[in-house]
C-alpha cells in the first residue's frame, strides 16, 4: 500500500504513515514531523511503548532509521525488552515534559537494535505464558493470605523477568509472595502496585457513551474525581451512571467542570431573597448554563414558581438593596409539581445505598426469668 500522497500540481507531498494507529496498543500518538529530515537530527531520544500502557524514552546512540511502528530491541534490566517505536524527533521531549518526566531523574536507556525475526519469535513465546501466569500467581496470592489482587502480568521481551501489576487498598508485605513467586515461575520478579483507575487503563475497554476508555486512549495521568463535580453539574447521584469499569466516578465528570465553575459565578446566591408587592420568592433552583434561576414563593416547597433570567434577578436584587419593591416578577411562570420536578424517588435512582444489602437480624423472643 502507498502511503504517500501529492497534490494535484506536485507542489506537496505528505504521507500517511504518522497516523498510523497499531489497534493493539493504546494510548496512541501521531507522530506530525516524521517526514520532516531535519527533525530526526534534532533529538535522538525515541519513545518506544510495550504491552498496553506502558512506555519508555531511550537514546538511538546508533542512529538507527527508526520510524513509527518498527519493532526494536531496548536495553532492560537485566536483558533486553521487545517495544514498538511510537514517537521520533522533537516531539519526544515535548511528550516527556507534558508527562511531567524529570530527565535528572529519569534513567534513558538505549536502543540495541531493530528488532530481529528471532527477537521477535523469543518476545511472542514469552508473552503466551502470562495469562497462564496471572492465574497462578492470583491462586499463590491467595494461598498466603494476602489482601491483594493481581491485575495484569507482562513478561519481557527476552523472558528473563516478569512484572506483576497488582491492587491493594492498604500496604501488602510481599517478601514472601516474591520467593514463592521465583521459585515456581523461575524468572526475576518485579512487583508495581497501581490503582483501579490504571487498572482499567491497562485492560482497556469501551465505555457507556459507545467510545473506547479516555484512560486507555489518549489520558496520560489520572486527576481525582470528586462528587462535587456530580451537584455542580446537576447530575442526577446515581453510582450506576456515574461510576465507570474501575468502580470509580468517571474521569469524564470533569471535563465540563470549568465551564460551569464559571457559569455559576453569575448565579445569585441561593441565600439572597427576593421581595416584591406580592411577597417573598425564596432560590428553588438555578440553570447555570441556560443563565435561569427558579424562585419559590415557599422556601421548603416549589410553590408559584418565577423563571427568571440572571440580568433580570439580578436587577431585582439591586432594587431591594435600595429599597424598592418590584409590583411583580417578570419571569416564566410553572406550575410544575413536586413529582414532576423528581422530588419522589420513584426507582431510587437518587439514593446512593440502594445497591446496600439490609441486614436482617433475628430477634429471638425474649425469655422470661423465673425469680
Amino acid at each position: 500500500m502507498n502511503n504517500r500522497f501529492t497534490l494535484n500540481n506536485d507542489s506537496c507531498q505528505f504521507t500517511a504513515k504518522a497516523c498510523r494507529r497499531n489497534s493493539a496498543h493504546m494510548l496512541p500518538v501521531t507522530d506530525w514531523l516524521c517526514d520532516i529530515p531535519e527533525d530526526m537530527n534534532e533529538s535522538d531520544l525515541v519513545e518506544v511503548q510495550f504491552k498496553n500502557t506502558r512506555k519508555g524514552y531511550y537514546h538511538n546512540g546508533e542512529h538507527l532509521p527508526l520510524e513509527k511502528g518498527i519493532k526494536v530491541a531496548v536495553e532492560a534490566n537485566p536483558g533486553h525488552d521487545i517495544g514498538e517505536v511510537t514517537l521520533t524527533g522533537r516531539l519526544v521531549k515535548l511528550q516527556m515534559k507534558k508527562n511531567r518526566i524529570d530527565t535528572s531523574r529519569y534513567e534513558i536507556r538505549n536502543i540495541y537494535r531493530i528488532a530481529t525475526e528471532q527477537d521477535l519469535l523469543r518476545a511472542e513465546e514469552a508473552h503466551k505464558k502470562e495469562q497462564d501466569t496471572m492465574i497462578r500467581s492470583r491462586q499463590l496470592a491467595k494461598s498466603l493470605g494476602l489482601e491483594m489482587k493481581i491485575g495484569d502480568v507482562e513478561y519481557q521481551g527476552d523472558g528473563s523477568k516478569a512484572i506483576f501489576y497488582y491492587i491493594a487498598d492498604g500496604r501488602v508485605d510481599f517478601r514472601q509472595l516474591i520467593k514463592v513467586y521465583a521459585e515456581t515461575f523461575r524468572i526475576r520478579i518485579e512487583m508495581k502496585q497501581i490503582g483501579a483507575r490504571q487498572e482499567a487503563g491497562r485492560i482497556g475497554g469501551t465505555g457507556p457513551c459507545g467510545r473506547e476508555l479516555c484512560c486507555s486512549t489518549w489520558m496520560t495521568n489520572f486527576i481525582s474525581v470528586g462528587t462535587g463535580a456530580a451537584r455542580l453539574q446537576n447530575i442526577s447521584p446515581n453510582p450506576q451512571k456515574l461510576a465507570g469499569q474501575c468502580a470509580k466516578l468517571k474521569c469524564c465528570l470533569n471535563y465540563e467542570v470549568p465551564v460551569y465553575e464559571e457559569a455559576v459565578k453569575k448565579i445569585p446566591s441561593r441565600n439572597v431573597e427576593i421581595e416584591t408587592q406580592q411577597g417573598t420568592y425564596y432560590f428553588f433552583a438555578s440553570d447555570p448554563l441556560k443563565a435561569e434561576v427558579t424562585y419559590s414563593t415557599d422556601p421548603r416547597m416549589p410553590v408559584n414558581l418565577q423563571v427568571l433570567t440572571v440580568e433580570q434577578a439580578n436587577e431585582v436584587i439591586a432594587m431591594n438593596r435600595r429599597g424598592e419593591k418590584p409590583a411583580s416578577l417578570s419571569g416564566k411562570s410553572t406550575t410544575m409539581a413536586a413529582s414532576e420536578i423528581g422530588y419522589q424517588n420513584v426507582v431510587g435512582q437518587d439514593d446512593l445505598t440502594r445497591f446496600d444489602k439490609k441486614k436482617v437480624k433475628n430477634r429471638k423472643p425474649k425469655v422470661e426469668r423465673k425469680r
